[in-house]
């Protein structure tokens, strides 16, 4: 047995951190899980009222924006209608709203925080290791927090995905921005740029195919928590997938998590190939 003495208890500091941030800030936020849930709804209705040829339209037109490639084009199209043909297709316009506010939210608090870690390595050396510890937690342990503020419902969903779903974005933003060669960023001083423009115009579009990797790895890990976000009252692909857990239904779970696979890989494809065609533009192997 470990000796009583040594051990210490977290749990009740932490309990008593989230009990004040409900009680002080509780108004706070239900004014921003309301204004989330307009998003959500909105982008959630969109999707869902849209008629299903339209939608499957507007995948394949931004998968060839993407990629310049019919082919690709049509095959990722195939997939998406292949969740029609599952029976699923309202699971899955319910779970890609989900995913693009998630994903976009990634995005909009990563990109910051990556830029900060890169220009500051004291920063960086503090924030590696918060990175560390979010991406090991397991993630039924974001489920909790989310669910003292925000309650059951669709926002802690989207907030536990997103704490989910955000170090790659910092990490390879950060990585990104490190790379970039020095000699062009000498170059840019000499020719009088300032700390803005050089970050916007040099910067970051040279750190472009880092960054794209990063929002990749952010809807590959977004997608992989709508199982366990739908724990927590989500609906959506993830909720088949939980039902079938509860009644040992191996069909419905099988049908759900193959329409999953489906959506993972047109998000995939559609962020790899506009990730490729920024490189080529650019000339880089």
């Amino acid at each position: 047995m470990f000796p009583e003495s040594f051990t210490v208890s977290i749990a009740q500091p932490i309990n008593d951190f989230v009990d004040w941030l409900v009680i002080n800030y509780g108004d706070w936020f239900e004014l921003f899980s309301d204004g989330l849930l307009v998003i959500l709804v909105a982008l959630e209705g969109f999707f869902r009222d849209a008629p299903w040829w339209f939608v499957l339209l507007l995948i394949g037109l931004v998968a060839y924006g993407a990629s310049r490639s019919i082919r690709l084009a049509l095959g990722l199209v195939a997939l998406s209608f292949l969740m029609g043909v599952l029976g699923l297709w309202d699971e899955a316009m319910q779970t890609l709203a989900l995913m693009l506010v998630a994903t976009s939210i990634a995005v909009l608090v990563g990109l910051p925080f990556g830029i900060l870690l890169s220009r500051s390595d004291k920063t960086r050396v503090i924030g590696l290791p918060i990175l560390d510890a979010m991406q090991t937690l397991p993630s039924f342990v974001y489920l909790i927090p989310a669910l003292m503020l925000f309650g059951l419902g669709k926002v802690p969903a989207i907030i536990a995905t997103v704490i989910y779903a955000v170090p790659p974005v910092i990490r390879l933003t950060d990585l990104g921005l490190r790379q970039v060669n020095k000699e062009v960023l000498e170059a840019a001083d000499a020719f009088g740029a300032t700390p803005g423009q050089r970050l916007w115009k040099v910067e970051l579009p040279l750190a472009l195919p880092s960054i794209m990797a990063g929002i990749n790895q952010a809807t590959m890990m977004a997608l992989s928590m709508v199982v366990i976000a739908s724990m927590i009252g989500n609906r959506g692909l993830g909720q088949e997938v939980l039902l079938g857990i509860n009644t040992l239904d191996v069909g419905r779970g099988a049908a759900a998590g193959l329409a999953i696979v489906a959506m993972a890989i047109v998000l995939d494809r559609t962020t790899q190939a506009y990730a490729r065609r920024i490189q080529i533009s650019r000339g880089e192997p």
